[in-house]
């Protein structure tokens, strides 16, 4: 299993300046914080940092070390830069380094390989799990002569998402104070930031300097501020000999939890991640599985933020448990939970983090509806979805049927009860079923209740209003598995549930069904009365086990997402017919946001798809490892190691958005452990 546990990727030309600064890595915490940067190691989003701390609300996630700038000094009095945007340099492609010769993930871990004339440089970073700490490793492979290596640390204190160019910290705020060869930085309101060195002898060399042109690539592209801050206090020098190594920590936790050295960490982080691939329930026989395996295990989270939840969960025996939506900005949101929890945690033999997710948002059940997402600085969540709730009935019957765990599902039964009857009355934002259908319609004015949520100021570019087509698949789903439960359960409520699932199905067929174009409407009894768009929402009338669709119309709806929404890394989000139809997500957020579900291609889309596939025709599950292969490929071209949220919708099906995504990795996993 060694050779499955690494992704290398060569740099054969000297300069490859646009594949270095697009590609991608990342690793996390278990707490929503993370380390993140370009292969370069210039940073080229607001969301780049070595250390971006998952703090208590109201701070939440907060850039701490924005970067280390790498300066290797040689004997001959000559400079070598490890990475790019010296402080006070916005010439990001200028200064590109020139002897980076390999990046590689080794079980998931960030790798570098420097090579010149002379040395042979090895860097490694690593997050402490559950602690706000990263550590950065040097080692020198290979030397003719000791070389001298200088690391400065840059600021910006600020919350993950503000502006490059926001003022959170003046100069002036910032304070160094050292004790112990331990340097602590504050500023403005936030927690101190704790540097230091371990396993060679270093000296900080107090230098303060600021620079207002730091050059953020991604940002500029993105229609964003571009030029950003960094202060830096100093720098870190050491003298290293052959063999020699120094490491850089940097943490927002006390000195007490730190490593002793960088080989304790390492190891330990490298035990906990072999321990992920010996619980899973079929063993990875292939690189791919193994690497997506440890790809799932970035997303599951104890919420750094949520403290005060946490202790009670703690107090009665339970953990909070939550999947961050995608990296680097999404937070816990409901639906994607849902949705991605069986692939991250079902499959991969973690049934205690997934009953402690399940159990978790069941505490958070108001007025029959889970949250939609925990926002960035609050403890609570905001409730405008129509589908996280009923995605919830899908996750727990995955988790009962693996795991045969009675007891959660006798605690959680009252919470699926009350949202069923929630739905039969009517809730918040006009979601309920209709009296003279049974069908489940939702939608109020200024919002976007579907997981087809883009919204640029007041503008909710795909409204849906009415009854949408995959809120009825997971409505009747949901009934058939309530139903299904009480009758376990000697409950003699199952019959009447029966009825409002036998009745929504019956009315879904006649009034879904589209003869003119052989597939399903997208919604009906909107403000457009009819939705003939083409769009992939209607797989899941098939997918979900318990299909409302009837199995005569199984094929032409197949046949059809096939032809006109199928790409090797998903769904299009509409065909490629409609007037509305956008090839690419690009440009600033209006025209991305326009794009969105417009044509963009979804990556998790490709379960349902596959799913609905194999149930119409069986035959085909034996080429589903080929219906997955373009994702092996696209772990080397963004977020390396992981999945994206999206692509363009036209070759080369460039990715965009987040370049980690949780129902992403969770769905490629699931079928290639499913349909194996």
């Amino acid at each position: 299993m060694k050779n499955a546990l690494a992704r290398i990727i060569s740099f054969d030309v000297p300069d490859e300046t646009d594949s270095l600064l697009r590609r991608e890595w990342i690793l996390t915490n278990g707490l929503g914080g993370f380390t993140s940067g370009t292969l370069a190691g210039s940073v080229t989003r607001r969301y780049h940092g070595l250390l971006v701390a998952a703090l208590p609300a109201p701070l939440g996630r907060t850039v701490m070390l924005s970067r280390l700038h790498e300066v290797v000094r040689l004997c001959d009095g000559s400079t070598v830069f490890l990475n790019n945007q010296e402080l006070g340099d916005n010439q990001a492609e200028s200064t590109m380094c020139k002897c980076i010769k390999s990046f590689h993930l080794d079980t998931g871990l960030p790798v570098w390989t420097y090579q010149a004339d002379t040395f042979k440089l090895e860097k490694r970073i690593l997050m402490v799990r559950n602690k706000n700490t990263v550590l950065v490793n040097y080692r020198l492979i290979e030397a003719t002569n000791s070389v001298e290596i200088e690391l400065r640390p840059a600021v910006h204190f600020r919350p993950l998402e503000a502006p490059v160019n926001e003022d959170t910290v003046n100069d002036a705020d910032y304070t160094v104070t050292a004790r112990n060869n331990i340097y602590q930085i504050n500023g403005g309101g936030y927690p101190p930031l704790l540097l230091k060195t371990i396993d060679t002898e270093s000296t900080f060399n107090i230098d303060n300097r600021r620079s207002d042109n730091i050059y953020f690539r991604l940002e500029y592209e993105r229609g964003y501020a571009s030029l950003g801050k960094h202060w830096s206090p100093g720098f870190f020098k050491t003298v290293l000999q052959p063999g020699d190594a120094t490491t850089v920590i940097a943490t927002t936790e006390s000195n007490d939890e730190l490593p002793d050295s960088f080989t304790q960490a390492h190891e330990t982080e490298i035990q906990r991640r072999h321990k992920l691939l010996a619980t899973v329930p079929t063993p990875p026989n292939d690189s791919l599985s193994a690497e997506l395996i440890l790809a799932a295990d970035q997303f599951i989270v104890t919420p750094g933020g949520r403290i005060e939840e946490a202790q009670r969960a703690r107090a009665a025996g339970e953990d909070i448990k939550s999947i961050i939506a995608g990296y680097h900005w999404f937070t816990d949101w409901g639906r994607d939970t849902m949705i991605s929890l069986e692939g991250l945690t079902l499959t991969t033999g973690r049934f205690k983090e997934a009953r402690y997710i399940l159990r978790t948002f069941a505490n958070y059940v108001r007025d029959g509806l889970i949250p939609n997402m925990f926002p960035e600085h609050d403890k609570t969540g905001l409730y405008h979805t129509a589908d996280a709730s009923l995605w919830f009935f899908h996750a727990v019957h995955r988790y009962v049927q693996a795991t045969q765990d009675r007891e959660t599902l006798r605690d959680i039964l009252p919470k699926l009860i009350s949202i069923i009857d929630c739905h039969l009355a009517g809730t918040r934002f006009n979601i309920g079923v209709d009296p003279i259908d049974g069908l489940l319609r939702q939608g109020e004015e200024g919002y976007q209740l579907t997981w087809m949520d883009a919204k640029v100021n007041d503008w909710v570019v795909t409204p849906r209003r009415g009854k949408a087509v995959e809120l009825n698949a997971l409505w009747y789903n949901a009934l058939r598995l309530l139903e299904l439960w009480l009758t376990e359960e000697g409950d003699e409520r199952a019959h009447q549930i029966r009825e409002h699932a036998d009745r929504a199905r019956i009315s879904f067929n006649q009034r879904f069904w589209n003869p003119i174009s052989n597939y399903l409407y997208d919604v009906i009894d909107g403000p457009e009365k009819l939705d003939d768009s083409c769009r992939p929402n209607q797989i899941l009338a098939i997918a979900l086990d318990n299909p409302v669709l009837d199995r005569e119309h199984w094929k032409p709806v197949v046949e059809t997402v096939k032809k006109h929404l199928l790409t090797p890394v998903g769904l299009r989000s509409l065909s490629p017919q409609h007037r509305d139809y956008k090839q690419n997500y690009d440009g600033d957020l209006f025209t991305r946001d326009a794009a969105y579900h417009q044509g963009t291609v979804w990556a998790w889309l490709i379960g349902p798809y596959i799913d609905a596939l194999v149930k119409t025709y069986p035959d085909e599950r034996k080429n589903v490892r080929a219906l997955l292969s373009g994702f092996e490929t696209h772990m080397s071209e963004a977020g390396i190691g992981s999945i994206s949220e999206i692509f363009d919708a036209e070759p080369p099906f460039t990715p965009r958005g987040c370049i980690a995504q949780a129902w992403s990795v969770a769905e490629v996993l699931r079928c290639r452990a499913t349909y194996s």
